[in-house]
């Protein structure tokens, strides 16, 4: 299997928010830096320096996050759940929650881009030609998936990975709501095409910061591409992403307003769960 560098990158970047998919919580923060390496050795052919450079960042990043960033998750699960309970799920309110998510992200970003700096400065020069490979494949393997398939086909499947992701938090959906969620997906329209030749777009600057890794003008570069990306995107992208968004708060304002007794009960508890699995984490008590 080819190698597949760019997954180091976006592991360390992601690992803190990967966490919000996992249905135990509490045993995937306690492993994370062991299960992490593990899975980058499926797609990269680290040296031995590279992967104890990581070992270590890894750790380090997540002692950080735990302390300093998990304390600010319980208020923020404290803040959607008041939300709920109030009925009080508003374009308005779901916004705020939005920015305070990214914001969030953006510390996480920050603060682990020397880290991402000094494992991508340390790459040779096949390491780099095979992280462009990677990137070409990564764009064909989406171009086939997301957009060489008939419109209506994208649109069905777009609401039926929706569909895949809400009912956990919500339980089965009713048929009014599986409409709504058709209905979306109907809005979002040929989405897909501006997202993926964005994601190519972002990339590509990233090969090309890559060719000057060893100069000084690297490590800003780097920031940019990974703390203030939307400052690249495409013109297409960003209207595209604008009406995403809309649309997403749009898909839940009206979800919940379609939810049964039993459904915001289910979602309660779903969120109660999550913040339970957090809060014992031991790394928060010291």
């Amino acid at each position: 299997m080819p190698l597949r560098l760019p997954k180091a990158l976006l592991m360390l970047i992601g690992f803190a928010l990967a966490l919000t998919a996992c249905s135990r919580i509490d045993l995937a923060y306690r492993n994370l830096d062991r299960l992490v390496p593990w899975s980058l050795g499926d797609y990269l052919d680290m040296n031995r320096e590279q992967k104890q450079l990581l070992d270590e960042r890894l750790k380090a990043h997540l002692a950080w996050h735990c302390k300093t960033q998990l304390p600010g998750y319980l208020d923020w699960l404290d803040r959607v759940q008041v939300m709920v309970a109030n009925d009080a799920v508003t374009d308005e309110n779901l916004r705020q929650r939005t920015v305070e998510a990214r914001q969030a992200i953006g510390r996480v970003t920050e603060a682990i881009t020397p880290s991402a700096a000094e494992l991508l400065k340390g790459m040779n020069d096949s390491q780099v030609a095979e992280m462009r490979e990677a990137f070409r494949k990564d764009i064909d393997k989406r171009q086939k998936e997301y957009v060489d398939t008939p419109l209506a086909k994208q649109v069905e499947n777009r609401a039926a990975r929706m569909r895949k992701r809400l009912e956990p938090w919500l339980g089965e959906l009713d048929a009014e709501q599986r409409l709504r969620v058709m209905s979306w997906s109907q809005a979002l329209g040929d989405q897909n095409r501006q997202w993926i030749a964005n994601r190519a777009h972002w990339q590509q600057q990233l090969v090309l910061a890559m060719d000057q890794r060893a100069s000084p003008s690297f490590e800003p570069r780097l920031a940019q591409l990974l703390q203030r990306k939307e400052s690249l995107w495409t013109p297409e992208y960003r209207q595209a992403f604008q009406n995403t968004e809309r649309q997403a708060r749009s898909l839940l304002v009206d979800l919940l307003k379609q939810s049964s007794p039993a459904q915001r009960q289910f979602l309660q508890q779903r969120l109660s769960k999550v913040r339970a699995d957090f809060s014992e984490l031991k790394c928060l008590k010291g």
